[in-house]
């Protein structure tokens, strides 16, 4: 995997120069070996992006990777979006189930982790299961989900908790929070 920084003023996600180093608070997610990003887009309150393997498409998909940056959301914790998500979730998907994974701090921002599972979605009538990890930051609003519209096996289940572990929010306005160096 690909360590990408993911900049709150930078439009195109994989755009960085790698001589830029990192301002300011800055979600740092890695793409996934072998996927591409299939959609992205940002406006004045967030900026999100979908990848998916190679041969798929966002719009035809067995396993996505979705990153949210909620700017300026700082209000909401991260138990309350996984709160509203599980809602929105049994009122769509009949069955509908979430399971905690972890919930605490990273570097000093609240986080939680948890897994949601539709055994039907009705629009595409395949089950539907999501791992999501949600990040409260001082300047926005972090959330990284993958999903299955399939079953995971448990190896698969496991490296994908592995990927959610290394998503992280770094701040280079607070030096224990301080961003890697991105080059020169």
């Amino acid at each position: 995997m690909h360590i990408i920084p993911i900049l709150l003023t930078t439009f195109f996600l994989f755009s960085v120069p790698a001589h830029a180093q990192l301002k300011n608070e800055n979600l740092l997610v890695a793409m996934p070996d072998g996927y591409v990003v299939g959609f992205q887009d940002k406006n004045a309150k967030q900026q999100m992006t979908e990848m998916v393997p190679r041969g798929q498409s966002v719009k035809d998909w067995t396993d996505m990777v979705t990153v949210q940056i909620f700017f300026n959301m700082t209000n909401v914790t991260p138990e309350a979006y996984k709160q509203r998500l599980e809602k929105l979730w049994t009122e769509n998907c009949k069955g509908a189930e979430s399971s905690p994974i972890g919930q605490g701090n990273e570097r000093g921002y609240p986080v939680i982790v948890w897994l949601q599972f539709c055994p039907l979605n009705k629009d595409t009538g395949k089950p539907e299961v999501t791992l999501l990890k949600a990040i409260a930051g001082k300047d926005s609003f972090y959330v990284v989900q993958k999903a299955f519209r399939f079953q995971p096996d448990k190896p698969q289940v496991e490296q994908w908790s592995r990927y959610l572990r290394s998503v992280s929010v770094c701040d280079s306005r607070v030096p224990d929070r301080a961003c890697p160096q991105t080059g020169k």
